[in-house]
């Protein structure tokens, strides 16, 4: 397999996970059950308010954010910003059990994909290759 930049690998990986999250809550939509629980504003036993709904948008914000993020921050910065982005985000994912078997499923490559980001971060090469700067003068 091919050995990729740290900075890429984790904004990938991080992707993987949003798209995982996006697909899992978007494939709940075929469900009349989950469809029913939506409109009457509990979802699991639970009020969905404003400041639940403003609760998740910071939780979720926190992958969106890493995908940017692992691709600027230094291996200094980078690594104890994803250490805790994996830590916030894993807590997020295992704060409602899954309620059917595809939500185990993209559940537990959720999870496999955070175990491969800490891998990532805590084997990040400590002296970073950067591509040489072209001077554009010099064409």
């Amino acid at each position: 397999m091919r050995r990729l930049d740290p900075h890429i690998l984790l904004s990938a990986l991080w992707l993987f996970i949003l798209l995982n999250i996006i697909f899992r809550d978007i494939h709940q939509f075929v469900l009349a059950s989950h469809i029913e629980m939506l409109l009457t504003g509990h979802y699991n036993g639970i009020e969905i308010t404003e400041g639940l709904m403003l609760l998740g948008g910071f939780l979720v914000q926190v992958p969106i954010a890493m995908v940017l993020f692992s691709l600027l921050l230094t291996r200094r910065i980078g690594r104890p910003v994803t250490f805790l982005a994996v830590i916030v985000t894993t807590g997020t994912l295992l704060s409602s059990a899954p309620t059917d078997m595809d939500d185990t499923f993209h559940l537990a490559i959720e999870i496999v994909a955070l175990m491969a980001i800490l891998w990532t971060a805590w084997t990040w090469p400590e002296h970073e290759h950067t591509a040489p700067q072209s001077d554009a003068s010099s064409s």
